[in-house]
């Protein structure tokens, strides 16, 4: 997988374009790979009251990269409910997560490719944070990987398969 073309002039350029690509090209497909082969009623498995289930991390993911990026940084419109993101039971069914976490990666990367590589380093108000652009967009996307991380536990749990994303 490589993460840049390698033809950004600006270092704030090849990192914006490594964000988009983490996002859209990588976390993304393996995200819907596991949505497809999961069965309905295991994206709102958890294994206790403690932890989350897929479910649970879509709409949560969902509501990071609609804070963070799209009303922060895009200029949208949105009111989070983070609490409920983490009550929900379902069932929210598949396709209806499936299209919102990819509307919402779509609309995150028209918002960080519209970004100049200038405003990296300007601070926003998101949550009760003062932070600057670039580590929004570092959150956001470390934040994607964490999630994924754990729905792929929760898919190979569930499904007893391996997804064979890093076979050669």
């Amino acid at each position: 997988m490589l993460t840049t073309t390698g033809k950004a002039k600006t270092d704030g350029r090849e990192f914006m374009e490594a964000s988009r690509i983490f996002l859209k090209d990588d976390f993304l497909p393996k995200l819907m790979h596991c949505l497809e082969d999961m069965p309905e009623d295991d994206l709102w498995w958890r294994p206790n009251e403690q932890s989350n289930s897929a479910g649970n991390l879509i709409l949560h993911l969902c509501g990071n990269m609609r804070q963070w990026i799209l009303n922060s940084m895009g200029g949208g419109g949105f009111e989070r409910h983070r609490d409920e993101e983490f009550a929900a039971r379902g069932p929210v069914p598949k396709a209806e997560l499936m299209a919102d976490i990819q509307e919402v990666v779509v609309e995150v990367d028209k918002v960080l490719d519209s970004l100049s590589p200038d405003s990296l380093l300007e601070r926003f108000p998101v949550q009760i944070y003062s932070t600057l652009r670039l580590q929004a967009v570092y959150h956001v996307v470390e934040h994607f990987s964490y999630h994924l991380g754990q729905i792929l536990y929760i898919y190979k749990m569930r499904t007893g398969k391996d997804p064979g994303f890093y076979r050669l």
